[in-house]
């Protein structure tokens, strides 16, 4: 059932792209001024090239992690740029950017292709529409995703995440039908769902560590199931945990892809239980974990909240037993 897909090929692009490759990716945190909330882009930058070095294959700016919803559009291009231009600086050509380009419209939404294309991005991640929930039916999704595949410069990613769109969880068969479009490249499962992504990626014939197969892309949505998305025929992670963890993940990832199953199992079960962590504390925590560990983090925007120093110590504690992993990576 599977055609090629535009995994290094874009709609009216004259270079070839940065292939999508199997393995881990972040989503990456977007850093304040800690006292006026203004960018902190040298962060930003420092991040990146930290990513990189750890072993990760790619980048997603202005995803849920990256506070798109608390950014301007010319933030958001500034963070995609900074973002491209320090992995460029650094020698890291071969790592591609994905940007976060959702708006509620099918034009507001290539508009924000273009934009982030303008900046350096090289794929988009999309969430479904939802602010008029009851309309979205399986149709108007349909439109709305044909609609952005046809004018969007950027290969497209679909991202099913129920939690941040009002509980729209787009199942396998409709992943799978409008997958088929040459200018959608992947899904991001952080549904959670690993029967769901088993299937797209058997339909599809997804890129795992053994084959490239139609080039087409079946990421994990959350750290916690790293194991069994390569078990599941999976292409890879887009974890926000791979914001703190970064070594640990690619380690589990690879033991993996190397058969060492055994082994990658017994350190998913430190990762799960870390990540577990890291989850309930969301994006506050998960800065909080990058500032103790790494010395910049800081705190999200508000209204977002800012940890007391009893729920810091705790969350060090928490993730205490999987730091002592990735420090000896």
């Amino acid at each position: 059932m599977a055609s090629t897909h535009a995994n290094g090929n874009a709609n009216s692009s004259t270079k070839p792209l940065t292939p999508l490759r199997h393995g881990i990716y972040a989503p990456t945190m977007t850093f304040f001024d800690p006292e006026t909330e203004d960018l902190d882009l040298p962060t930003v930058r420092k991040h990146s090239v930290r990513l990189a070095r750890a072993g990760l294959v790619g980048l997603v700016t202005m995803g849920s992690n990256g506070e798109a919803v608390h950014l301007t559009r010319a933030e958001k291009t500034a963070v995609t740029r900074a973002t491209r231009e320090a992995l460029d600086e650094a020698g890291f050509t071969n790592v591609p950017v994905i940007c976060g380009a959702s708006e509620q419209s099918i034009r507001g939404t290539i508009e924000l292709c273009n934009e982030g294309k303008a900046a350096g991005a090289e794929y988009a991640l999309l969430v479904p529409p939802s602010y008029y929930r009851t309309a979205m039916d399986e149709k108007r999704l349909e439109e709305y995703y044909m609609g952005v595949a046809d004018g969007s410069p950027l290969p497209i990613i679909l991202y099913n995440y129920p939690g941040a769109v009002a509980g729209i969880d787009m199942d396998s068969d409709f992943i799978i039908k409008i997958s088929q479009h040459p200018n959608i490249v992947g899904t991001k499962f952080t549904c959670g769902n690993t029967g769901k992504l088993t299937r797209v990626a058997a339909a599809m014939d997804a890129v795992t560590p053994h084959k490239q197969g139609s080039g087409y892309m079946a990421f994990g949505g959350m750290a916690d199931f790293t194991a069994q998305t390569g078990c599941s025929g999976g292409s890879g992670i887009i974890a926000g945990g791979a914001n703190v963890l970064p070594k640990t993940i690619v380690k589990v990832w690879n033991l993996w892809a190397e058969g060492r199953y055994e082994e990658a199992m017994k350190l998913q079960v430190v990762l799960s239980k870390g990540d577990w962590v890291l989850t309930k504390a969301a994006i506050p925590g998960t800065k909080q974990a990058i500032q103790v560990n790494f010395g910049y983090g800081g705190y999200p925007r508000r209204p977002l909240r800012r940890m007391a120093e009893e729920e810091v110590k705790l969350l060090g504690e928490g993730i205490a037993e999987v730091m002592k992993v990735e420090n000896s990576l």
